[in-house]
């Protein structure tokens, strides 16, 4: 592979889940922000909700991002201009994910650059009403992502990935057989084991409908891990379905009035 800082830099990326009581000057937030604006797709379908209050933090992170969805805004101007957004909610919710993702990533990877360590927090969406009251948000605005941020009071590794035959395909999705699957299955096992990264942060999730407990810390890995979750949790939208609606997005194509 090539390399340069900027690759070094997205490669050495890791959770951070310690970290110091300095809080980044104003400087270094505005150029992570203004760094992430600058990302491509460029529809700014989202707004980033910022909170300075570390001992409410997760991990006790200085900073706390809240990256939303944010048509509320585009309404707002396409109403300038005598225009009513039709574009449906599902479709509207497609575009700023990827318009959010890609600005996010981009927030990291500066932090990154300026000595900074972060980690992503995927459960905003399941309480999207509990942050809106927080925050104040007005309808349309529904949140995204949140990320914690700070300097790194640890330095673990680099997680596991898997092996590139495994993700990058060429001219066509080939028919995956059981060698590339175990060999996949493998690296991240391994990869994780030898960090003892759940052994560490104790997060075997509980087995649910009858299962037998099999596993101890010894051969508990990353596959196990994310089974149970995809296995296990959130079989019916409804609830998250809710959080959408009390935000005023009907993703079925319901519209109010």
């Amino acid at each position: 592979m090539k390399e340069n800082p900027t690759i070094q830099t997205m490669l050495d990326h890791k959770s951070i889940r310690k970290y110091t009581s300095k809080m980044p000057p104003d400087e270094v937030i505005k150029t992570i922000v203004r760094t992430g604006q600058q990302a491509p797709f460029a529809y700014q379908c989202y707004s980033i909700l910022l909170s300075r209050n570390q001992k409410s933090h997760p991990y006790k992170a200085p900073l706390l991002f809240t990256i939303c969805l944010d048509p509320h805004k585009f309404e707002r101007i396409m109403a300038r201009r005598g225009w009513k957004l039709v574009l449906n909610d599902l479709g509207l919710l497609v575009l700023g994910v990827q318009d959010a993702s890609l600005m996010v990533e981009n927030m990291i990877t500066t932090a990154r650059s300026l000595g900074l360590g972060s980690c992503l927090l995927g459960h905003a969406p399941y309480i999207a009403d509990k942050i809106a009251e927080k925050y104040h948000l007005p309808q349309r605005v529904f949140p995204i992502v949140q990320l914690v941020m700070g300097y790194p009071a640890e330095n673990p590794p680099p997680r596991p990935r898997y092996p590139l035959e495994f993700t990058l395909f060429e001219d066509k999705y080939p028919m995956l057989d059981e060698k590339t699957i175990s060999k996949a299955m493998q690296q991240m096992d391994e990869g994780y084991l030898a960090q003892d990264y759940y052994s560490k942060l104790k997060a075997k999730i509980p087995l649910e409908g009858g299962r037998e407990e099999t596993y101890t810390y010894t051969d508990y890995s990353w596959i196990e891990h994310i089974c149970r979750k995809l296995g296990q949790w959130d079989p019916d939208p409804k609830d998250l379905l809710k959080q959408f609606e009390k935000r005023g997005f009907f993703l079925a194509g319901k519209k109010q009035g």
